[in-house]
This record gives C-alpha cells, sequence and structure tokens, in this order.
C-alpha cells in the first residue's frame, strides 16, 4: 500500500478534491496574506533566536577558559540577529503589496486576489523557512566558531567565512520571497 493509496480516517472515499476546492476558494486571499505575513516574520524570528541560543551559550561556555574571545564572536550573534532583520523587511515589502478588492456578486473574490493571496503566502514561507534554517546554520557554525578560537586564535577568520556562506542562506530567501511577491497584484 502506498501514501497515495490512504482515505481520510473514517471516510470509504477518497480524497474529495472539488471539496477542498470549495474550501479554498472561500477562504479570504487576505486570510492567506496574513498568514504568510506572519509567518515570514515568525520563522525569522524563530531562527534568530535558535542560533543566538545555540550560538550564545557555546560562547558563554568557551569564554570562561578564554575571555579574549567574546568581544570577536559577537559577530555570530549579529549575523543570527540579521535573520530576524531580513524576515521584518520581507514582511513589510508584502505588507505594501496587499490591496483592498471587493467580492464578487456570488460572494467569491477575484481569481487575481486569490493568485495574489497565494504568492504572498509562498513569499512568507519561502523567506520564513530560509531564514529559519540560516539561524540554525549560523548558530552552529557560530558556535563552532566560539569553542575552536577558545583553542586556537588562528582559527576564527577560517570558520568566519563558512559563516558567512551560511548566512547566505537567508539573503537566498529574502530574493526569492521578493521574486514571488512580485507576482502579487490584486487587480
Amino acid at each position: 500500500m502506498s501514501t497515495a493509496d490512504v482515505m481520510l480516517p473514517g471516510s470509504n472515499s477518497w480524497i474529495n478534491w472539488q471539496y477542498l476546492g470549495f474550501l479554498f476558494m472561500n477562504i479570504s486571499p487576505y486570510f492567506w496574506c496574513a498568514l504568510g505575513i506572519g509567518l515570514c516574520v515568525g520563522l525569522s524570528v524563530l531562527g534568530a533566536a535558535w542560533g543566538i541560543f545555540i550560538t550564545g551559550s557555546s560562547l558563554l561556555g568557551a569564554a570562561q577558559r578564554e575571555p579574549r574571545i567574546t568581544s570577536k564572536n559577537l559577530i555570530s550573534i549579529i549575523f543570527c540577529e540579521a535573520v530576524a532583520i531580513y524576515g521584518v523587511i520581507v514582511a513589510i515589502i508584502l505588507q505594501t503589496k496587499i490591496e483592498k478588492v471587493d467580492q464578487l456578486p456570488n460572494g467569491l473574490w477575484p481569481t487575481a486576489a486569490y493568485t495574489a493571496g497565494y504568492a504572498i503566502l509562498g513569499s512568507g514561507l519561502t523567506t520564513g523557512w530560509a531564514n529559519l534554517s540560516c539561524g540554525i546554520s549560523v548558530g552552529v557554525v557560530g558556535s563552532s566558531a566560539a569553542l575552536s578560537d577558545a583553542q586556537n586564535s588562528t582559527l576564527f577568520v577560517k570558520i568566519l567565512v563558512v559563516e558567512i556562506f551560511g548566512s547566505a542562506l537567508g539573503l537566498f530567501g529574502v530574493i526569492i520571497g521578493i521574486i514571488i511577491a512580485g507576482q502579487a497584484n490584486f487587480t
């Protein structure tokens, strides 16, 4: 039995795609916009917080042995905080894309409004998940930078280069999110 053969619990029929289409057509596109913007900020802040937690705990632990590393390794914390700022910037861009559109006489929304709502949702999800993974990766590399700098100070710059590559993940998410948001046009 494959995953395509799974039925809904308590149901003798396959997934009712017509009902799911009906369901998605009756949810306001503004809900999808709000969900996308909220997830963009929320996942980005979660990634930044997670990265700061990982880096900060290692930095504090290693600084007990070598206090000289604290000021130099704060750059890892700054890289993690930049992830949250990426999410806020994209959320502001997404918010400016929202326009007021009236419902059609049948109670549905124009097709362009649905397309724009899904584009903003996709943009927010893309940016949010990219920033979550970016925050975690920058946090892990920042943690190893602090620990290795405490052992051998010549390794700091080498690991910092790897950390910059990790922070590029967040920028890629921002760029793709902006490209997706460019398709959001309510009219």
